[in-house]
């Protein structure tokens, strides 16, 4: 394997342990999974404080309402497929970007 295909590898793997991670904190602090939904808050500051966390939480959001739609809903595999492709993707760029962000603070070489 590649050192570049290994990089993204983890790059995935980092970007989908952290988006668990926060859905998992923001579920035991506030008692409710989070969602897309915090975006439509009434009030703007917390609907903008939402934007970063999403920014990495999305991943494990999309997985989530992908899987209860398959489960619940019965949606087609091509969906399920495609929601997998995105959270796929978007998890490794959160994860590059974390990676990137210790490789500047040195906490990894």
């Amino acid at each position: 394997m590649s050192p570049e295909a290994l990089n993204s590898f983890f790059a995935i793997l980092i970007g989908f342990a952290l988006a668990g991670a926060l859905t998992s904190g923001f579920q035991a602090f506030v008692q409710r999974p989070p969602g897309f939904g915090l975006l439509t808050q009434d009030a703007a500051p917390k609907a903008f404080a939402a934007v970063p966390f999403l920014v990495f939480a999305a991943p494990f959001i999309i997985m989530r309402n992908t899987v209860r739609g398959r489960t619940i809903e019965g949606r087609r595999v091509e969906f399920v497929a495609l929601a997998t492709i995105i959270a796929g993707f978007w998890s490794m760029m959160s994860g590059t970007f974390v990676l990137m962000l210790l490789e500047t603070t040195g906490l990894i070489a």
